[in-house]
C-alpha cells in the first residue's frame, strides 16, 4: 500500500504542479490503446461508477419511505437497490423536475448488472457494534430501516435515511476509490497501461483504473469550469444552465450530475475558505493527462511515482471533506441538544427538536464511519471519534446504545447525561481541528468548550464513552 507512504507534505506540493491542464474537463481524452479496432472516439469510460451513485441516490429516497412494517417486501424494495442486479431499475433520484430535466430514468442506462453491497467495504467496522464488515453494517441498517417509519427509530434516535446514505458513500466510493483504484490497482504489474483494460476496450488499464476512481468521487467532468456553489446547485437540482454542458437542454446523469462527495466538497468550499472540489478534480485531471501523454506504453517508475504524488492529493482532501462534515455535524448536533435542554426546562414540546438531532446525529455519525474505511489507519484519532460519538445519541434520560444482543436487538444502558455528551461533540470537532487540519469549519461551536467545561467541572474530565 504505497499511497499511505507518502507524507501529506509531499502531496500538498505537488497541487503547485497542476497548472498544466488546469480547466481542462475529465472528457474526450484520446484512445492510446495499441492496435484498437473499434469505433470510440475516446477513452474515457465511468458508467459503473455513475450507476452506483444513482443506486445510493435512490435507496436514500426509498428508505425515507419506509412504510415501518419490515415486511419481506419492504426489505426487498431496499434490496433491489442495494444487492440486487436486476434489469429495469427506475432511477428514483436524481429525476426530471421543472427547470432540471435531466437524460436517464433507468440504472442500466448508464450501465448494467451495478449494485452497491459487492463493492462495499470488506474489513471490519469499528464504529458500529456487531464487529460486522461495511456491507454487513449496510445490510443490518437497511433491515432495522424497513421496520422504522420513514427511516426513523424515535425509540433510539436513529435516522437510517442519514445512516445508511452517509456510510454507504464511505463504505463504497470513498473506499474503493482511495483504497482500491488509486492505491493497490496503481501497481506496475497491475492493470498495466501497456494493454487494454479488456481485450476491444478502449482504454488502457490505468486509464481505466484512475477513471473509476474520478467516477466514485462524483463531480461533473466539467467541474473545473464550475464554481463550487454551482457544483452544491447543480446536486440539488437546481441551475440547468451550469449542468447542461453540451447544451442539450438535459442534464446527463454521467458526465453533468453532481453527486456525493463532489457534492460535499463544494458545501465545504462554498464558505470560501477551502478549495477540496477543484484541488480533487483537477489532481484527477492532471493524473488522466499524465497517463495519456504515456500514449499506451507501460508508466514509467517516474510516471508513476508522480501518478501517487496525484493520487495521495486526491486522498488527503478527500479525507479532509468527510472531516470537514464530521465537524459540521458534531456542531448541528450540540446546537440540538443545546435546543432540547431549554426545551425540557421550559416544558415545551421536544418532538420536533428531537428529529432533527436524530438527523443530524446519523450525518455526523455515517461520516465518522466512513472516514474509517479508506484503509488508513486513524489510529487513537479513530478511537477516540468512536468513544466520543458512541452507537447512538443519547436520549432523554441519559440513555444510549452501547451494543446489539445475539439476534440484533439494540442494547441500552445510561451513559452520560446530555450536557456532558454537548461537550463530547465539542471534542469531535476540536479532534477535527488537531488530526485532520479542517478550515471550512462550518457550525463551529469551539468558542462553547471553556464555558461547558466550567459549568461541568470534574465531570468535563469524564465526559467520554470509555
Amino acid at each position: 500500500m504505497q499511497l499511505k507512504k507518502i507524507v501529506s507534505a509531499v502531496a500538498l506540493a505537488s497541487v503547485a504542479t497542476f497548472v498544466q491542464a488546469e480547466g481542462k474537463s475529465y472528457a474526450d481524452f484520446p484512445v492510446t490503446v495499441k492496435g484498437y479496432q473499434g469505433n470510440a472516439e475516446h477513452s474515457v469510460a465511468y458508467t459503473g461508477q455513475m450507476a452506483r451513485h444513482t443506486l445510493h441516490n435512490s435507496l436514500k429516497k426509498l428508505v425515507g419511505s419506509s412504510d415501518g412494517t419490515g415486511s419481506a417486501e419492504q426489505l426487498a424494495k431496499l434490496n433491489a437497490y442495494f444487492a440486487g442486479k436486476d434489469a429495469g431499475r427506475a432511477i428514483i433520484d436524481p429525476r426530471s423536475k421543472d427547470g432540471f430535466p435531466v437524460l436517464q430514468t433507468e440504472v442500466d442506462q448508464l450501465s448494467k448488472g451495478k449494485n452497491l453491497a459487492g463493492k462495499a467495504y470488506k474489513g471490519a467496522v469499528s464504529g458500529w457494534p456487531g464487529s460486522m464488515t461495511g456491507q454487513e453494517v449496510l445490510a443490518f441498517m437497511l433491515e432495522k430501516a424497513a421496520a422504522s417509519e420513514k427511516g426513523y427509530d424515535k425509540l433510539h434516535g436513529l435516522d437510517y435515511v442519514q445512516l445508511v446514505s452517509k456510510f454507504a458513500m464511505g463504505a463504497v466510493f470513498y473506499n474503493q476509490a482511495v483504497d482500491n483504484y488509486l492505491d493497490e490497482k496503481l501497481a506496475a504489474d497491475t492493470k498495466p497501461n501497456n494493454k487494454a483494460y479488456k481485450d476491444g476496450k478502449p482504454y488502457t488499464g490505468k486509464e481505466h483504473v484512475w477513471d473509476e476512481a474520478f467516477g466514485y468521487f462524483g463531480a461533473p467532468a466539467h467541474a473545473l469550469e464550475l464554481t463550487p456553489a454551482q457544483v452544491y446547485n447543480i446536486a440539488k437540482g437546481k441551475d440547468l444552465q451550469a449542468a447542461d454542458k453540451d447544451g442539450d437542454g438535459k442534464v446527463s446523469l454521467y458526465t453533468e450530475m453532481a453527486y456525493a462527495h463532489a457534492y460535499y466538497a463544494a458545501a465545504a468550499d462554498k464558505g470560501g475558505k477551502t478549495n477540496y472540489l477543484h484541488t480533487i478534480t483537477q489532481a484527477f485531471v492532471d493524473g488522466r493527462q499524465l497517463i495519456t501523454d504515456a500514449d499506451g506504453k507501460a508508466l514509467s517508475d517516474s510516471e508513476r511515482a508522480k501518478l501517487r504524488e496525484y493520487a495521495a492529493v486526491i486522498a488527503d482532501n478527500w479525507e479532509k471533506v468527510l472531516a470537514e462534515a464530521v465537524f459540521k455535524y458534531a456542531g448541528s448536533t450540540y446546537k440540538d441538544i443545546e435546543a432540547l435542554n431549554a426545551a425540557l426546562e421550559s416544558g415545551e414540546d421536544v418532538g420536533k427538536i428531537v428529529r432533527k438531532y436524530a438527523k443530524h446525529w446519523g450525518e455526523l455519525k455515517g461520516f465518522a464511519m466512513a472516514m474509517q474505511v479508506s484503509g488508513k489507519d486513524l489510529g487513537a484519532a479513530g478511537v477516540q471519534l468512536d468513544r466520543l460519538i458512541g452507537f447512538s445519541p443519547v436520549m432523554i434520560g441519559n440513555t444510549q446504545i452501547t451494543g446489539i444482543d445475539a439476534d440484533g436487538n439494540y442494547q441500552q444502558s445510561n451513559t452520560v447525561s446530555l450536557d456532558e455528551y454537548m461537550l463530547q461533540m465539542l471534542k469531535v470537532q476540536q479532534l477535527m481541528v488537531d488530526e485532520f487540519g479542517v478550515e471550512a469549519r462550518g457550525k463551529d461551536v469551539l468558542a462553547s468548550l471553556d464555558n461547558l467545561v466550567e459549568k461541568l467541572g470534574a465531570k468535563a474530565a469524564e465526559a467520554e464513552n470509555d
